[in-house]
């Protein structure tokens, strides 16, 4: 397998990754808004291939409560994913899908207690939303990729990156990181990190005619 110098990624490249953030993102968004029973809209998705160090900044400081949902993917592809928002937005689509049971407004959310059910509901959204961003790659690159069982973690960015962190140490510097802000009532910012391990990069780079 030749090196790939994530430094000289071309534009190309770039073009590819806009296109699967756009599908992944409009996947998402039509899962939420049929889970949800709600108009959902989404911004277009900004794409960038970022250090690992930079990350916790571009998610809005890594001292931020977040809400994560983190899987491994094995197949044709391996690595890992990792979907992020801030806490009051999981919170608020929580209470959306219990169909208002929690009772909080955006000003109590990023105080609110989460019990079980609303954890529950979270992971069932992350869920979704991985997987549209993984059906979206697979779409793409005519690959098989099967996910782990997701875990879900409440806590400070800065905390919950260290879990991919430890293991993006064997891969790299670089991450490709999605960012899109969906909305009904509110705005909502979620991140979406693909960490393939460098062999996938090659693959997927590969499988889109890039390489």
């Amino acid at each position: 397998m030749k090196d790939i110098n994530m430094h000289d990624i071309s534009s190309q490249y770039y073009d590819v990754l806009k296109e699967l953030g756009n599908i992944g993102a409009g996947n998402a968004t039509t899962a939420l808004a049929q889970m949800l029973d709600a108009r959902v809209d989404m911004s277009v998705p900004k794409v960038s291939l970022l250090e690992f160090k930079d990350l916790g900044e571009v998610v809005g400081g890594e001292e931020q409560i977040m809400a994560s949902i983190y899987l491994r993917v094995e197949g044709d592809v391996e690595g890992s994913i990792m979907f992020m928002l801030p806490k009051p937005a999981a919170v608020h689509l929580a209470n959306k899908l219990m169909c208002g049971m929690l009772g909080v407004c955006s000003e109590n959310a990023q105080d609110h207690e989460l019990g079980e059910m609303e954890c529950s509901a979270i992971m069932e959204i992350g869920n979704i939303i991985t997987g549209a961003y993984l059906n979206a790659l697979s779409g793409l690159t005519n690959m098989k990729i099967y996910p782990s069982v997701p875990n879900l973690g409440i806590d400070m960015a800065g905390a919950l990156l260290s879990v991919p962190a430890i293991e993006f140490g064997i891969y790299g510097d670089h991450i490709l990181l999605i960012q899109t802000k969906f909305s009904d009532d509110i705005d909502l910012d979620g991140f979406f990190l693909l960490i393939p391990d460098m062999e996938s990069y090659e693959k997927i780079l590969t499988s889109l005619g890039v390489m």
